[in-house]
């Protein structure tokens, strides 16, 4: 059952994405563009700055990439509860027969398949045009992926929780994304931080998310990489419990108070 609604909602998303073709060439020609930045900003620094022990233009293709889609997906679920309520249909979605943490996610599904479409695109064109160093450790690279699916869901789901309690799910989301893009290692090394920094960048998933996909997919030390994957999975196992509750009692609250369609 939930597999038939899976493959209507990818069916409906990917006709409405065709017919705005416009639009697939923007998505595809704009990280070309930061490809071709990227590796010239990283020439001009030089091969000699190697953070985290890899050349630069591999630091910022997996932490920009990666960082952009863990970005994208926690956007999402906001921006799925933000819309039902403007079109005023979000009353009639959450009086349906399937849960609402499911219709949750299976609005947002087809943004989750368009972001890894998008990433192994950029990962891929990155390695084909400019041939980076990248010695790929699969079971590593696939725990890292999907325990950093887990904990976006996750947030997500806590974002949308806020849309619905108070509206302000949005300045949650734009207050991690503005804060983790500085501090947890997208574009430099968490290491040049001043130390303070450096501990709070360490209470973000998203910075450990980063460094365990450099290390498998930069050959890192296997025992760095199975602690990251260790600090993802305790993250993973406090968020997920968390933000299924939070998102159901928010629901249920709304529903009690009939503010579900207020906006």
């Amino acid at each position: 059952m939930i597999l038939e609604k899976v493959l209507a909602v990818l069916k409906k998303d990917f006709l409405t994405a065709v017919r705005y073709r416009n639009g697939l060439l923007l998505n595809a020609f704009a990280p070309a563009g930061q490809l071709v930045m990227f590796y010239y900003l990283a020439r001009s620094v030089g091969p000699q700055f190697r953070p985290e022990g890899m050349p630069y233009f591999t630091f910022l293709l997996v932490g920009t990439g990666f960082y952009t889609f863990l970005l994208t997906g926690m956007h999402s679920f906001f921006r799925s509860i933000q819309e039902s309520q403007q079109t005023g249909t979000l009353e009639v979605l959450m009086t349906t027969s399937t849960p609402a943490s499911v219709l949750l996610w299976l609005s947002v599904i087809s943004v989750f398949a368009s972001g890894l479409l998008q990433l192994a695109l950029y990962i891929g064109g990155g390695f084909v045009l400019f041939r980076p160093a990248l010695q790929v450790n699969v079971a590593g690279c696939v725990a890292v992926f999907f325990l950093s699916l887990l904990i976006v869901v996750s947030i997500g789901m806590i974002a949308a929780g806020l849309q619905v309690a108070i509206h302000k799910g949005s300045a949650a989301l734009w207050l991690l994304g503005s804060t983790a893009w500085i501090i947890s290692g997208t574009l430099f090394p968490v290491a040049a931080l001043p130390r303070p920094m450096q501990i709070l960048a360490g209470l973000l998933p998203l910075t450990h998310s980063l460094s365990g996909m450099r290390l498998a997919l930069g050959s890192g030390p296997t025992s760095a990489l199975i602690r990251e994957i260790e600090l993802l999975a305790m993250f993973s196992v406090m968020l997920v419990p968390a933000s299924l509750w939070f998102f159901s009692w928010t629901v249920g609250r709304a529903r009690q108070f009939g503010t579900l369609s207020h906006y």
